[in-house]
């Protein structure tokens, strides 16, 4: 048994004895985000290898590289899930042709930081943002962010450079263990569903439930298909908030909920998330799919449908016929924010 004098000298005050646990803590969870990264990381690096591998053995045959991650691509998804489609594993053969050597991996940095970093060009500039994404532990927001406005190119033409790099790293945002599980890749690699709880507020959710509720109670051949629907597209992630399939109008019709001021960004979007559908979703005997964009500001609410331009088999007084308009709309949305505004301040603590 340990002397009274052995237990005072290992005794701590109360914050410090807190400090050391929380320590443990996280260097614990960093081990995991970073055993995870590598694994990730390296498996993507050797199935890239061997389908550049594959591809040099049928490079006689015409189209041979595209037949091959195809057909890849299906037996792989059937078997481990959707993290694997035709464009993902290009990105994986891709990973090995820019990084062709497998010791020079970090494992700091995660598939989502590499497919960041694939779209530098410029090797120098590459390993900048590399290196800086390690020393700063930055997350792929903030990866994202100082490729796109040039950070490296700044800093190279600094007149104080070393100032210009202890500014950076002063604000720069770092990365957190619970990114690994808001990553999408990261879940597709592990086969997990997404939590929706991050990509929704309480208002918003609450607003979408009932619009979902409200548009399958009309009547009206509305099919309910997905919620938060992820599309990624070169890397980044968007989300729809909700997708439905109209039976009579054989076409999908996607909704978008923003609670400030419609921009016309957000109308950019939204047309990209209707050419996403219509060329990957839609059916050849289907008709291509309409937007409808809903806005609940501070003072109004405001209703856009975003349709095809031009399309000789449906018009938009056909599809206006068999959809809620937009004074239907517009006042379904107010009076639920209402009333979910009025809950919500209820709720508060006085």
């Amino acid at each position: 048994m340990p002397s009274s004098k052995s237990a005072r000298s290992t005794s701590l005050a109360p914050s410090a004895f807190y400090d050391d646990i929380r320590t443990i803590i996280q260097s614990a969870r960093n081990s995991v985000k970073t055993a995870v990264n590598t694994a990730m990381v390296q498996a993507y690096w050797h199935i890239g290898k061997r389908i550049i591998e594959q591809e040099q053995q049928g490079k006689a045959r015409a189209n041979y590289g595209d037949e091959l991650i195809a057909s890849l691509s299906e037996r792989l998804t059937k078997e481990f899930g959707k993290g694997f489609g035709v464009s993902t594993l290009k990105d994986m053969r891709q990973f090995f042709l820019t990084f062709p050597k497998s010791h020079a991996l970090r494992g700091e940095l995660s598939w989502t930081h590499y497919r960041l970093l694939m779209r530098v060009e410029d090797v120098a500039a590459r390993d900048f943002y590399a290196d800086e994404c390690v020393k700063g532990n930055w997350s792929t927001r903030e990866l994202e962010r100082q490729i796109s406005t040039l950070t490296y190119e700044r800093i190279r033409l600094s007149k104080e450079k070393q100032t210009a790099l202890a500014n950076l790293r002063k604000t720069a945002e770092t990365d957190t263990p619970l990114d690994l599980i808001k990553d999408p890749f990261v879940l597709e690699f592990l086969n997990l569903k997404e939590n929706k709880d991050f990509q929704e507020k309480d208002l918003e959710q609450a607003i979408i439930d009932h619009l979902q509720k409200f548009l399958l109670e009309l009547g009206r051949d509305f099919f309910f298909v997905a919620r938060q629907k992820r599309i990624t597209l070169e890397g980044d992630h968007f989300y729809i908030d909700l997708v439905f399939y109209h039976r009579t109008l054989r076409c999908f019709v996607l909704i978008d909920l923003k609670l400030g001021k419609l921009t016309h960004q957000d109308l950019g979007q939204m047309q990209m998330y209707r050419n996403y559908y219509e060329r990957v979703e839609t059916a050849p005997d289907e008709n291509p799919p309409i937007g409808i964009l809903l806005c609940a500001d501070k003072n109004d609410a405001v209703v856009k449908f975003t349709l095809p331009e031009s399309d000789s088999r449906i018009v938009a007084s056909t599809y206006r016929l068999h959809l809620p308009s937009e004074a239907e709309l517009r006042a379904e949305l107010l009076k639920e924010k209402q009333l979910i505004e009025q809950h919500l301040l209820l709720r508060k603590p006085n």
